[in-house]
């Protein structure tokens, strides 16, 4: 049983972003980059399939350098092995999953998981995509895993309730908070993560199909306005809803 997991590495949710002078990407300086909090449910859930069905985990990560931070972290919390596919060039959902894809071809999981979307450009395409190219089923935001020998059966967040999905492996999964709990990484964990080896690639495919024109920030929220204490200020609080705030 081969599992694979696919992580990445997003600027950490508490860092002030600025735009570069680029107009079209993030000012790295200062900026304080985690593997993605979703995928930490990924590398949970990969290991507890190991635990459960034996066989042997595999992180993948694609992106720059940095990237093996991911990776580390992903081998302190127990996966086995790590492939890197290095790359300066920013790619696209398309063109990550092109190359995860593959990657995975030569490694032939019978499982892969990915966190549901990545908390900087919230795509959520990367597993649906990576499935697509490699035709095997695809189930998303999942929040319970069953296996009963080659069958998986996963139950799925929907809006107002759950659905129960099942496919046969192989198939790819994105996992949702709620999943699991992942651990923590112990100290031994830790150093021995430093050491590690890491597989290196390059891609094979840096063709992106879209292409970032413009970033900008969240317009500045405009100051609070109290427009009186009793009811005698409904008719001006309704005027400025509707001409004003244009909610109503």
């Amino acid at each position: 049983m081969k599992i694979a997991v696919c992580v990445s590495q997003v600027p950490d949710t508490t860092t002030k972003v600025k735009i570069g002078p680029d107009g079209k990407s993030i000012d790295p300086s200062g900026v304080t980059y985690i593997i993605n909090p979703y995928d930490e449910f990924a590398v949970e859930a990969a290991l507890q399939f190991k635990e459960k069905h034996g066989g042997e985990t595999i992180v993948v990560s694609v992106g720059k350098d940095s990237n093996k931070e991911a990776i580390k972290k992903s081998y302190a919390m127990g996966i086995e092995k790590g492939i890197h596919v290095k790359t300066d060039v920013e790619m696209d959902s398309y063109a990550v999953a092109r190359n995860i894809a593959d990657l995975l071809k030569e490694i032939n999981p019978d499982v892969i998981f990915f966190g549901k979307q990545s908390i900087d450009y919230d795509d959520s395409q990367v597993g649906s995509l990576v499935s697509e190219m490699l035709g095997i089923p695809s189930i998303t935001v999942v929040v319970g895993i069953e296996v009963d020998g080659n069958k998986i059966t996963c139950e799925r967040e929907i809006e107002g309730g759950k659905e129960v999905v099942e496919a046969t492996l192989p198939a790819a999964i994105t996992t949702q908070r709620g999943l699991n709990n992942p651990r923590y990484p112990n100290l031994k964990g830790i150093m021995q993560a430093k050491s590690r080896p890491i597989e290196e690639r390059q891609p094979t495919y840096t063709g992106n199909k879209t292409e970032i024109i413009a970033m900008t920030l969240p317009k500045p929220k405009s100051k609070g306005k109290i427009v009186g204490t009793d009811v005698s200020a409904v008719p001006e609080l309704v005027k400025l809803l509707r001409e004003e705030a244009k909610v109503i």
